[in-house]
C-alpha cells in the first residue's frame, strides 16, 4: 500500500483467535499503528498516547450491548473515537449509531485496504462511513433540524433529544449529564412527552418510538457532528471521508 503510514495505537475489541491475530498483523503492518486485541470483558488500558482508536467487533458485542459497554469505559477513554467493524447492512449500522457514539462504521463485506484507509482517517479526527450511510444521516439531521422529523403529536427539540437519548436505553440521570440539566428536568420532560404520546411508562415509549419513528432513531450526538449550515452560508467543510460502498 503506498499511503503514508500513520504512528498511532489500535485498540481491537474481539475475542483472540488465530484470526483475528492475523486481522491485527496486517493492520499494524498497513497502518503502521501498534495494534491490540482485548476481550469485550476485559478493562482496556489507559494510558493513552495522542493518537487511540478502538475498534468494536460487532460479532462479539451487539447492539444491544454498546450502550452499557461504552458506559463503562474508563474516563480516561470517555473521549477516544470508536469505530465499529463487522457490521451486517445499513440498517443494522444506523442501529449501532443510535446506541453508541461512533466515528466510523465498517461493514462486513469491508476489504482491508479500506478497513486501513479509515484508520487513517479515523486517527486523523475524521469520521469514516460509507455514501449511503452518510447520505442518510445527513438527511436525519436536515430533518431533525427543520424540525420536519417532529411527530404531529407536537414534541419539542428537546424532547426530541431525550427521546433519542432514551431509545439508546439511556438512564435519567446519564440523559440530564448528556443535555447538561438536572435529573429534575428531565422527569418533568419525560412527563410531557409520556402524556403527548399518549403512554405510562418507558416500555411503552419504547413501543410508541418503534411504531412511530422506526427502530432507527440516530444518536443526537452524531446528529450534531453533522451540523450544516444554511444554504446562503455555503461553502462549508464537513470533518468526513465517505468512500462508495
Amino acid at each position: 500500500m503506498s499511503q503514508e503510514k500513520t504512528h498511532g495505537l489500535v485498540y481491537i475489541v474481539t475475542e483472540k483467535s488465530p484470526q483475528s491475530q492475523l486481522f491485527a498483523d496486517y493492520l499494524h503492518e498497513h497502518t503502521g499503528c501498534t495494534v491490540s486485541i482485548h476481550s469485550p470483558k476485559s478493562s482496556l488500558p489507559t494510558i493513552i498516547p495522542n493518537k487511540l482508536l478502538i475498534l468494536i467487533d460487532s460479532d462479539h458485542i451487539g447492539v444491544e450491548e454498546l450502550p452499557e459497554w461504552q458506559e463503562n469505559l474508563p474516563d480516561s477513554l470517555a473521549k477516544t473515537s470508536l469505530a465499529a467493524f463487522n457490521i451486517r447492512d445499513m440498517d443494522h449500522a444506523l442501529e449501532a449509531l443510535s446506541c453508541a457514539q461512533l466515528k466510523g462504521v465498517f461493514y462486513r463485506n469491508e476489504s482491508l485496504e479500506v478497513i486501513c484507509k479509515g484508520i487513517h482517517a479515523l486517527l486523523e479526527g475524521e469520521l469514516w462511513m460509507s455514501r449511503d450511510l452518510m447520505a442518510r444521516l445527513i438527511l436525519f439531521y436536515r430533518k431533525y433540524q427543520s424540525n420536519a422529523f417532529r411527530p404531529a403529536c407536537g414534541l419539542t427539540n428537546r424532547e426530541m433529544e431525550i427521546i433519542s437519548l432514551l431509545s439508546a436505553g439511556s438512564s435519567n440521570q446519564q440523559i440530564a449529564d448528556k443535555l447538561f440539566v438536572s435529573e429534575h428536568t428531565v422527569k418533568s420532560h419525560l412527563y410531557n412527552i409520556f402524556r403527548k404520546i399518549n403512554v405510562h411508562n418507558r416500555i411503552q415509549a419504547l413501543n410508541w418510538i418503534h411504531q412511530n419513528l422506526g427502530p432507527i432513531l440516530p444518536n443526537i450526538e452524531t446528529a450534531r457532528s453533522l451540523r450544516i449550515p444554511p444554504y446562503r452560508d455555503r461553502p462549508f467543510r464537513l470533518n468526513v471521508t465517505v468512500y462508495s460502498g
